[in-house]
C-alpha cells in the first residue's frame, strides 16, 4: 500500500489549489485520513483530518479557507485550498491509517509530499 499525493504548485496569494492523495494497492480498510504540512525550519503540523464517517477537523489557521473531503470508493482524500496566503507555503503530506488486509492492524502511512508555494 502506498499514498500518492499530487496537486501542489506555485500560486499567487488569494489563489486556490486542490491537493489529492490516493491510496494504491487495494487496502482492506482506511480509517482517518489527513493532511499535514512542514514549512522550512518548522515542525510538521496538522492541517486537516477527516474520519471514515466524514467528520472533519481543521487547524485554526486554515478554518474557513481549506476544505478536506474524501472519496471512499476511490480511497482518495482531497484538500481544497482557497484564499491562499504566503504563510501557507510548505510541503504538504497526506496521511492515512490503513489496514492492509484482514489479518493486519491499522498503521500510519505517509505520502511523498507535494510542494505548495504561495507568492505575495
Amino acid at each position: 500500500v502506498q499514498l500518492q499525493a499530487s496537486g501542489g504548485g506555485l500560486v499567487q496569494a488569494g489563489g486556490s489549489l486542490r491537493l489529492s492523495c490516493a491510496a494504491s494497492g487495494r487496502p482492506f480498510s482506511i480509517n482517518a485520513m489527513g493532511w499535514y504540512r512542514q514549512a522550512p525550519g518548522k515542525q510538521r503540523e496538522l492541517v486537516a483530518s477527516i474520519t471514515s464517517g466524514g467528520s472533519t477537523n481543521y487547524a485554526d489557521s486554515v478554518k474557513g479557507r481549506f476544505t478536506i473531503s474524501r472519496d471512499n470508493a476511490k480511497n482518495t482524500v482531497y484538500l481544497q485550498m482557497n484564499s491562499l496566503k504566503p504563510e501557507d507555503t510548505a510541503v504538504y503530506y497526506c496521511n492515512a491509517a490503513i489496514r492492509e488486509n484482514r489479518w493486519s492492524t491499522f498503521r500510519d502511512y505517509w505520502g511523498q509530499g507535494t510542494q505548495v508555494t504561495v507568492s505575495s
